[in-house]
């Protein structure tokens, strides 16, 4: 498909929605990752893409980013794409052809695009201590930092899994002689660096903002992720759970060649007063807080929150709509928007979130509102009388009302 075909299927798609277009489900595997079977993902179609690819624990939502999962990636892999009438075209091409349509000429200028992503990650181990390189270490490899944020949607977690606990940093006290010595004991089975961590408790409903360089070893609850349109990463720890072994590549996978087995530029990479923080938690961990005046907004029938604030990378909010009510949501800017519970209309398109989804097949549950639609107002209508309808709302940087931490 040639630009001019593209540009007139994306064209399509916003004036058939009325500036907001459906996305298709996005799926990513990981090769040291096993499904949490919470995504809604049909349990014969977690291996979809090859045993050898690992099992599908994620889902991404309006990504412009590639997934870096290394040899056998397909090229689009981790990309969205825009659903119209039974042909697609991708999140990343609509922005590239028609930016100030969809992200406002004001966005555009100053950040070039959709720099964020937001995705669900699913599995049923907890994920190896590890970091995501800052912008000045990621630049050395031609790459970007990755900051993230998480939320624990109950929607999405009927069970806790097998660790809902989640390693953050180091202790305080920690010298970097002992990190060095964990990271050379690599091929000696468990190399120790979760002895020099602290794990706190997820709790649903609320979630933690981790910025570049720190530490951090995921538990097992499902979680929804906004962060920066990046996939760099560094693994620190060798063995997970006494399953799973993890080759020294994944930790060097964004590290010059000539840094691969530097141990001080290694540990150069962390951002040590941020790891070794005595009041992390107080920092980082992120409890909602009302988008508006509670009283007010339930008159109007919803309730908004903010999830994840205090970014200069991005930022999420939960709008829950109220049984049997229709409202008008205002925004003043773009946004990326998954329903996780509930059915009725958001705009002109009917939107459900699945019970179970088939690899491959749509689903009316993902929706990108271009700038246009999104200050305008998307007037959203929950069609049962019993259960509310529940959304979760990432943003790109610069949201003019999203509040401090």
């Amino acid at each position: 498909m040639n630009d001019s075909q593209k540009l007139q299927l994306i064209r399509k798609a916003v004036e058939t929605g009325d500036g907001i277009v459906r996305l298709m489900p996005t799926w990513v595997p990981r090769v040291f990752c096993v499904p949490g079977r919470r995504l809604r993902l049909h349990p014969n179609d977690l291996y979809a893409l090859g045993a050898h690819r690992g099992g599908i624990d994620e889902r991404w939502f309006a990504s412009t980013v590639n997934a870096d999962n290394g040899p056998g990636t397909p090229e689009d892999e981790g990309l969205s794409y825009i659903y119209v009438e039974g042909e697609r075209v991708t999140l990343k091409d609509a922005i590239e052809l028609m930016g100030d349509v969809f992200l406002g000429k004001e966005t555009m200028e100053k950040y070039g695009g959709l720099v964020m992503y937001s995705k669900f990650f699913d599995n049923l181990y907890p994920l190896p201590h590890h970091m995501h390189p800052n912008d000045e270490f990621a630049a050395r490899v031609g790459r970007v930092g990755k900051p993230e944020a998480y939320y624990f949607p109950p929607q999405y977690n009927n069970s806790l899994g097998t660790f809902p606990y989640t390693f953050f940093g180091l202790e305080p006290g920690t010298t970097k002689e002992q990190v060095i010595d964990c990271l050379k004991r690599w091929n000696e089975g468990d190399n120790g660096i979760l002895l020099l961590s602290k794990a706190s408790r997820l709790q649903l409903g609320t979630g933690w903002n981790v910025p570049p360089g720190i530490l951090h070893a995921p538990g097992t609850l499902c979680t929804y992720e906004p962060q920066r349109a990046s996939d760099v990463s560094s693994m620190w720890q060798s063995l997970v759970a006494d399953y799973l072994t993890i080759d020294w590549s994944l930790v060097v996978k964004d590290v010059p060649p000539d840094k691969h087995h530097d141990y001080d530029y290694l540990v150069s990479m962390l951002d040590w007063e941020g790891n070794v923080d005595p009041y992390f938690k107080q920092r980082h961990f992120t409890e909602p807080r009302p988008a508006g005046d509670p009283e007010a907004m339930h008159d109007s029938g919803y309730h908004e929150n903010w999830i994840v604030y205090g970014s200069e990378y991005f930022s999420a909010k939960e709008l829950t709509v109220f049984p049997g009510r229709t409202v008008t949501i205002v925004d003043p800017m773009a946004y990326g928007v998954i329903c996780i519970q509930g059915y009725g209309r958001f705009g002109k398109h009917a939107v459900a979130a699945p019970t179970i989804i088939r690899f491959g097949e749509m689903t009316d549950d993902e929706f990108f509102v271009t700038e246009g639609a999104a200050t305008s107002g998307v007037q959203i209508t929950n069609l049962s009388e019993t259960e509310p309808l529940v959304l979760l709302k990432h943003f790109n940087p610069g949201h003019p009302e999203m509040p401090s931490r």
